[in-house]
């Protein structure tokens, strides 16, 4: 078989969109914890931000970016390459 295996393929697009995923959460937490607590000073009845908020949002964002690309990278890794030729 010639070219990169499907795995192959998976992993390197998932790295890629792990790190991006990663980077953007790295810059907005801090942005968004200091965006609601300044908010959330203003009402009558204080609450505080809780870390896993934060811990949570992450996790499902990166679980919804990799299904994502993990789904459409597999139905594209396995397509034969004969039918998307046939149409150019």
């Amino acid at each position: 078989m010639n070219g990169a295996k499907v795995s192959e393929i998976l992993t390197m697009l998932n790295k890629g969109i792990a790190i991006w995923v990663t980077i953007s959460f790295a810059i907005a937490t801090p942005v968004a914890w200091y965006t609601m607590h300044k908010w959330l000073e203003s009402f009558a009845y204080k609450t505080d931000i809780s870390w896993w908020i934060f811990a949570l949002a992450g996790i499902i964002t990166m679980t919804i970016a990799l299904l994502t690309v993990s789904m459409q990278s597999w139905r594209i890794a396995n397509m034969n390459p004969v039918e998307s030729l046939r149409y150019e």
